[in-house]
């Protein structure tokens, strides 16, 4: 299934068109449009205006590929769930959004080479048509390392001791990237003292 979704603050019917137009011709793909706030309604794919967050990430989840805008909401939750991402960014010339982050979000990113980006509309047709040739993103964690997080808070609260586990929890000695967890620092600090 295709995912597509534009955010919830400002139309973006330009994306939603060229969508629209692609699933006329394609009419044996599955797909799903969150379509935020825009005066276009689509006439081949079924749409929704708003999602609540459960359904978001669940039609994420359940993507093949996501078309979005280049809202990092979406991209980083599109690569927590390593999804093909096409991401076209929307214009502030065309008035789909006040300035042109977007276009300096996409670039940033495509220069990382987690997403693909479609830079017009054209583009966008290429690249749903080649959809099985985008590749699946590395899958990024919902949270940060914890050699940035004991970072951080030893810059901010130097020489402070790392939070406690709660009575009766248990917390894991390493986390999935084989780091040791600031539980498991503690509680060595604590049997050493």
């Amino acid at each position: 299934m295709i995912f597509v979704t534009v955010g919830a603050q400002m139309p973006f019917d330009r994306l939603v068109r060229t969508i629209d137009s692609w699933a006329e011709a394609n009419r044996d793909a599955a797909l799903f449009a969150q379509i935020g706030p825009g005066a276009y309604r689509p006439r081949h794919i079924p749409s929704a205006a708003r999602l609540d967050p459960v359904e978001f990430r669940q039609r994420l989840f359940d993507a093949d590929l996501v078309v979005t805008h280049a809202g990092m909401g979406t991209i980083i939750t599109a690569l927590e769930f390593a999804r093909p991402i096409v991401v076209m960014p929307r214009r502030a010339d065309l008035h789909e959004t006040r300035n042109d982050h977007q276009l300096g979000t996409a670039k940033a990113i495509r220069h990382a080479r987690r997403v693909t980006v479609a830079w017009d509309e054209q583009e966008l047709l290429t690249w749903l048509d080649r959809r099985k040739t985008i590749p699946s993103p590395q899958r990024i964690t919902s949270h940060a390392s914890f050699q940035l997080l004991r970072t951080l808070r030893n810059f901010i609260r130097p020489g402070e001791a790392p939070p406690a586990t709660a009575p009766g929890t248990t917390t894991p000695s390493r986390t999935e990237g084989g780091e040791r967890s600031f539980a498991a620092e503690d509680s060595d600090r604590r049997k050493a003292a």
